[in-house]
């Protein structure tokens, strides 16, 4: 397991999914937690369970000034920010473009686009002038494929990608460790969604198919350390037998 003793480390969409299932994989590597949703209660509770090394900050991750707020409270409770999971996300909705609604259409870049930048924007000035951090996108393979009735999530997904990208290019310099991480199908109620929906063929799929949510929790845990450091800049994908095996996945 890599050790994240001394390490703080903010996720957003921590309340549930990969992203509680990644704070606790992080609180047991030893990092202190910083945990970022809208769920007020839900995150206070699993802050609770973690214990002392963990706060919770209710936050819209579509507004910047509330994540600005979420970096400042981890700085303020812990001194620093060593890494940061962009994980938030929203699917939202199904429907043909045709048909879509465009308020909630927008709202679906406003959280997996913005809400990936308001992260970024937050924290590199401050991993820059620590001297280093790590920070992860978790990404989909909707980001490089259309799938019908996702236009909105295709399209937002493949913008964080590159938005990733970018980080790496103008940041890696500064210490920073940037990538992304595409985890397949994972068992969350965002597949329970896509199977109620009917639409495509990822809502065929049975929920024996999807990964359990930590695989990628020790996936990113494992990309924090510099046993990726071949993969900064890059997108890995769980699908990949070899990463599967790289993290203890399998033998």
């Amino acid at each position: 397991m890599t050790d994240l003793t001394g390490k703080v480390a903010l996720i957003t969409g921590a309340s549930r999914g990969i992203g509680e299932a990644a704070a606790r994989e992080f609180a047991a590597a030893g990092a202190k937690m910083v945990l970022v949703a809208r769920s007020r209660d839900r995150i206070a509770e699993l802050a609770g369970e973690i214990g002392h090394d963990a706060v919770a900050v209710p936050c819209d991750i579509a507004r910047y000034w509330e994540v600005e707020a979420a970096v400042n409270a981890a700085i303020e409770a812990f001194g620093r920010i060593d890494i940061l999971i962009g994980n938030a996300g929203v699917l939202q909705p199904i429907t043909h473009l045709a048909d879509a609604d465009p308020d909630e259409w927008g709202q679906v870049i406003d959280v997996n686009i913005k809400g990936v930048f308001n992260g970024m924007r937050a924290a590199i000035p401050v991993m820059a002038a620590q001297g280093g951090g790590t920070i992860i996108t978790v990404s989909s393979g909707a980001a490089h494929a259309p799938l019908e009735g996702w236009s909105a999530y295709c399209t937002s997904k493949a913008g964080a990608a590159m938005l990733t990208r970018a980080a790496h290019l103008e940041n890696a310099d500064k210490g920073l460790r940037i990538m992304g991480l595409s985890p397949g199908t994972v068992a969350t109620q965002m597949q329970r969604d896509i199977k109620a929906s009917g639409v495509n063929p990822v809502s065929e799929l049975e929920w024996e198919d999807h990964i359990p949510p930590e695989w990628p929790a020790k996936c990113l845990l494992w990309m924090c350390g510099d046993q990726a450091d071949t993969h900064l800049g890059e997108e890995i994908s769980l699908r990949d037998e070899g990463i599967r095996r790289s993290v203890g996945l399998i033998a």
